[in-house]
């Protein structure tokens, strides 16, 4: 495939078109995507922003396509029929969901299996879908490519384990660097004989990975992959962690060597069980913890996070140009999602503009915040008003919403739900709130009361109602209301400003009406 920055692409790749027209469309409608990989065969059907598209369909099949490669070189035979059916399921769901050409791509066990192009013959004959069979380096970028979807201008060093293989890759200034593959697939180890010599096995590749990958130890490292994240699922479990979302998910070197040590003791079907893991999942994770526990002791990353993006978006990225790349994906989600949702789409950024003065001197980092919840503020309108803030809490915090911490989803939540209530004590997310700072939850309940306010002076989309001063030094809070919102004043919106101006501790507060 070739790097698709600029506007004169000719090699659309496996998709054979393009995606994303000149003047950047909004919109992503319907591409499909299938992984057809060592392990599993996955269909997602993107839609939504074209910037941070959202799942459509997701839906996979632990089909084993790769199990017992080492030993006979051919692909698993139940495995192809696993897959075969599931790719079937996935090209009728296709063309139902108007998502056709169905775009898919295969991986290791394809491309090293003596068998492989028959499967792949097989494949376009019984189903009509042309598989197209990606290398290791590639399958290294496109994984690389998908992190930085979710993390524009991200570094580090992203690992991509599959059933048949590991890849590495190295991302700077939003740009692929040096990759490489190896065959360090949990499906491919399990088939070594004798916990010494796969221990030995995995320590040696991992030392050969780092000696060809140069100067990359103490570099964030982004793990992508089903193993990963089943890994990441019970660090999560171990430490009753009280959100499941795994993208985004951070650990630490001494977090994986206790899990590791935990997953060693633990019986597997229980630990499944409250895990919600697949068996054929669970099967491969006691492996594949052996190995990032090597990587991580070799390459000695600063920090570890999970990312849920992998090939398939990296595929969108692939195409998309240099400008769409550029954008804030949580930004371009959320800028959708008030275009779809919100009952005066392009009020958010009114919104935005009238509770920002109440945070003069912030992180860039947490204006975009403050500039997504002010987006959301509406979108949950729809739900009953008894429920309005747990919904617009979970909208958030269970959202799959790229460029985004965990604690960054809790504030951006937390802010939305005082956007519609007052007192947070006694919620059922009350777990939750803990991932945040005394401070954090005391801005998120500033920023959600001003929302509050604001969404009482309704105007136009293009039209300020009014301006909130704050003086923190004086703890003075004036509202300045424009002539046109003068009539819109009232007791409800005097209790507003009053809930407000006693969460910012204001000794001193006053209305002026501005002619």
């Amino acid at each position: 495939m070739t790097d698709t920055t600029t506007d004169d692409v000719t090699d659309w790749g496996p998709f054979g078109r393009p995606l994303f027209d000149k003047d950047l469309a909004k919109a992503l409608a319907r591409v499909a995507v299938l992984d057809v990989g060592s392990n599993s065969v996955r269909m997602v059907v993107f839609d939504g922003a074209a910037r941070s598209p959202a799942y459509f369909f997701n839906e996979k099949v632990m089909a084993g396509l790769g199990a017992g490669l080492s030993e006979t070189g051919r692909l698993n035979p139940k495995g192809r029929e696993r897959a075969l059916s599931a790719i079937k399921r996935f090209a009728a769901l296709a063309e139902s969901m108007g998502a056709l050409p169905l775009t898919a791509v295969a991986t290791a066990a394809a491309r090293e299996a003596e068998d492989g192009p028959e499967f792949q013959e097989e494949v376009l004959r019984e189903t009509g879908v042309k598989l197209h069979v990606i290398d290791g380096a590639e399958e290294a970028r496109l994984s690389a490519q998908g992190v930085l979807l979710g993390w524009p201008g991200s570094y580090g060093l992203v690992c991509d384990i599959g059933g048949s293989s590991m890849e590495l890759a190295v991302i700077a200034e939003g740009k692929v660097g040096n990759r490489l593959t190896s065959p360090l697939g949990p499906l491919k180890l399990r088939d070594i004989k004798g916990k010494k010599q796969l221990k030995e096995h995995i320590k040696s590749i991992v030392k050969g990975l780092h000696d060809q990958m140069g100067n990359e130890t103490g570099k964030r490292l982004f793990l992508v992959g089903g193993s990963w994240r089943a890994i990441a699922r019970v660090d999560m479990e171990r430490r009753g962690y009280p959100m499941t979302v795994l993208h985004e998910y951070r650990m630490t070197s001494r977090a994986i060597s206790t899990t590791a040590d935990y997953i060693g003791a633990a019986n597997l079907d229980d630990l499944r069980g409250r895990c919600s893991i697949s068996s054929d999942r669970m099967a491969l994770v006691p492996i594949a913890v052996q190995v990032l526990r090597e990587v991580v002791k070799t390459f000695k990353p600063k920090d570890i996070t999970v990312s849920s993006y992998g090939i398939r978006e990296g595929l969108l990225y692939q195409q998309m140009p240099q400008e769409l790349r550029d954008r804030d994906p949580l930004i371009e989600a959320c800028r959708y999602a008030e275009a779809k949702d919100s009952r005066l789409p392009g009020f958010g950024k009114v919104m935005y503009d009238f509770v920002t003065p109440l945070f003069p001197n912030v992180s860039w980092q947490k204006k975009r915040l403050i500039k997504a919840a002010a987006l959301l503020h509406d979108v949950s309108w729809r739900a009953h008003p008894d429920y309005r803030d747990e919904v617009a809490f979970e909208n958030v915090t269970r959202a799959n919403l790229g460029g985004l911490k965990h604690s960054e989803r809790v504030f951006v939540g937390l802010s939305l739900f005082h956007r519609y209530k007052n007192k947070r004590e006694g919620s059922r997310f009350e777990p939750l709130f803990g991932l945040l700072t005394e401070q954090e939850i005391k801005e998120a309940e500033i920023l959600g009361k001003a929302m509050r306010l604001g969404a009482m002076l309704w105007l136009k989309d293009d039209e300020l109602p009014g301006e909130l001063v704050w003086k923190p030094k004086k703890r003075e809070l004036e509202l300045r209301l424009t002539e046109h919102a003068h009539a819109l004043w009232g007791e409800v919106p005097a209790s507003r400003f009053n809930s407000l101006a006693n969460s910012l501790s204001a000794i001193d507060k006053n209305i002026e009406f501005v002619d």
